[in-house]
C-alpha cells in the first residue's frame, strides 16, 4: 500500500511540474531595443516558478551589440545544461529568436528570459 501510495504521489509531483513548466515553453521573449544603451555589463535573472529552474547571468555590450553572455546560475537538471549553448547562437544572430535546445525547451527560454531582462 505504501508503495502505491509513493507512485502515485511522484505522478502527481511529476504532473504538476509538467503543468506549471508549460507555461515556459512558449513565451514570447524578444530583444530589447539597444539603441542608445551605454556598454557595460547589464545582469539578468530568469526564475520559472513551480520549475527547478533559475537562470542568472551577465550580458555584455560594446557599441548596443552583445559581445559575451556569461552564465552565473543555472539550476535544473543536468540536461538543462544542454541549453547553456544557447549563448552562442544569441551572440552570432545578435537577436533572441534563436532556436531552443531540443530536449531543454525550458532551460533555452530561461536563458533568453534571463538576457531580455538585463537588457531591457
Amino acid at each position: 500500500m505504501k508503495k502505491i501510495f509513493l507512485g502515485c504521489l511522484l505522478v502527481v509531483s511529476l504532473l504538476c511540474v509538467s503543468c506549471s513548466s508549460s507555461q515556459y515553453k512558449s513565451m514570447q521573449i524578444s530583444l530589447p531595443d539597444l539603441r542608445g544603451k551605454a556598454d557595460g555589463v547589464y545582469h539578468g535573472e530568469a526564475d520559472f516558478s513551480g520549475t527547478p529552474i533559475k537562470v542568472s547571468l551577465d550580458v555584455t555590450l560594446k557599441n548596443q551589440i552583445i559581445t559575451s553572455i556569461n552564465i552565473i546560475r543555472h539550476t535544473g537538471s543536468s540536461i538543462g545544461k544542454k541549453a547553456e549553448v544557447i549563448v552562442d547562437a544569441i551572440i552570432e544572430k545578435q537577436s533572441l529568436g534563436v532556436d531552443v535546445v531540443s530536449g531543454s525547451t525550458v532551460s533555452s527560454n530561461a536563458i533568453l528570459k534571463a538576457t531580455e531582462t538585463a537588457l531591457k
